[in-house]
């Protein structure tokens, strides 16, 4: 299974500030929608946090996101496994699908790929 990035998934009360906050650390924003924001090094795009006031389309808001390669694969790992399917495997408006599962530890993950 492979891997493309993981990514932290920070509770953000007020976006715009949080957003402000990290930007003047030398992260840009790449992607906002409204309820969740993305910002990126911009050399090297990969390195990203997400700051979210609540996720707008699942029960819970994840802790951290992972995208990888097959999420098909991946969800049916973690079924096999007997692994808490939080949320279960979704193609989202915004391009991705994806689904959530809970780790060992209580910590849920969001387990993604970009729709082609």
């Amino acid at each position: 299974m492979s891997v493309r990035r993981v990514v932290p998934d920070l509770r953000a009360t007020d976006l715009p500030q949080s957003t402000e906050f990290y930007e003047a650390l030398g992260l840009r924003e790449v992607m906002d929608l409204g309820w969740i924001a993305t910002l990126a090094s911009p050399g090297n795009p990969t390195a990203q946090l997400s700051l979210m006031t609540a996720d707008r389309t699942a029960p819970v808001a994840p802790d951290l996101s992972i995208e990888v390669e097959d999420v098909d694969a991946a969800y049916e790992a973690m079924r096999t496994r007997g692994a808490d399917i939080v949320h279960p495997l979704t193609d989202e408006a915004w391009g991705v699908r994806r689904f959530f599962v809970r780790d060992p530890d209580g910590r849920v993950v969001n387990v993604l790929s970009h729709r082609r």
